[in-house]
């Protein structure tokens, strides 16, 4: 993506009970003050920069187990 642009990360989960979704990033923490998650899981990245680049996890976590998926972000 373009240095500067707002990027939308999805996380598609599903289940009964409904799963607790988090997003972290590998060797990084989120951008402070510039994400947010909506109820859809999908994390919003905005006015990102090149520190931001690196792998995003989604974690889907239920009694009945945890799943998790991963994207790789480059700027």
């Amino acid at each position: 993506v373009m240095a500067g642009s707002t990027v939308e990360l999805g996380c598609g989960v599903q289940g009964d009970p409904a799963p607790r979704v988090q997003w972290h990033k590998e060797r990084g923490d989120l951008p402070w003050g510039r994400h947010e998650v909506d109820q859809e899981h999908t994390l919003h990245l905005y006015a990102v920069t090149p520190a931001d680049a690196g792998t995003y996890v989604c974690t889907a976590q239920s009694p009945l187990g945890t799943a998790a998926a991963t994207v790789r972000l480059r700027v």
